[in-house]
């Protein structure tokens, strides 16, 4: 395979939960890793297809990307307590006529955390659709990689901790191939990949 980038460090992390991820600010800081348990589950080829997508998030700089994106997040958030405080402190003693700002400050503080979080959810989204389809032409193998999402949806929903794994937390599940934690229809809301059935068809379509 060849992306077009320095070759990144490659690391196995022991846990049984089949996933990958990588990770650094640009293709020269770069690691990609792969659990022990996506070694044993998927094939040479599906492997090849797995890899390749890690690069393709390497070469596209997604951890900045996904980086920028939460700390203007968090800024958004940051502001909107700001306004949450404002209001509170300067309702007191008001005239009735400044009720209206006040009520627009508060609404502010509601709306704006939840719409800039799914900003940036709708970017991870975004970024893994593009990790797969860059991906994709590294391999040439369009194919491996949709089959390796479906073995990999498949083994994480099914897939049961060990005391001795490395397991994902929420905050780090958007670095994986696939989200490795299980969340029902409200989480799926909030959820930082595509769903898998899209990926897998858009794949299917490729040709080369």
């Amino acid at each position: 395979m060849k992306a077009g980038i320095p070759k990144p460090k490659v690391y196995i992390v022991e846990s049984g939960m089949p996933n990958a991820f990588a990770t650094g600010r640009d293709p020269k800081h770069a690691a990609v890793a792969a659990t022990t348990g996506i070694l044993e589950l998927l094939s040479y080829e599906e492997m090849e297809g797995v890899l390749a997508h890690e690069l393709a998030h390497v070469k596209n700089r997604d951890t900045l990307i996904s980086a920028i994106a939460a700390t203007l997040a968090g800024v958004v958030t940051m502001l909107a307590h700001w306004a949450q405080w404002a209001a509170i402190f300067g309702g007191f003693g008001g005239r009735d006529d400044d009720n209206g700002g006040i009520v627009g400050l508060i609404a502010m503080a509601i709306v704006a955390p939840i719409a800039a979080t799914l900003i940036q959810l709708a970017i991870s989204r975004s970024r893994e659709f593009a990790a797969d389809e860059e991906g994709a032409k590294i391999s040439r193998k369009p194919w491996a990689l949709a089959d390796a999402l479906e073995k990999l949806e498949y083994g994480n929903s099914h897939y049961r901790p060990r005391v001795s794994d490395v397991q994902a937390k929420e905050s780090s599940a958007h670095m994986f191939i696939v989200n490795p934690l299980k969340g029902g229809s409200i989480q799926s809301l909030f959820r930082t990949h595509p769903v898998t059935e899209e990926r897998v068809q858009r794949l299917r379509a490729m040709r080369f």
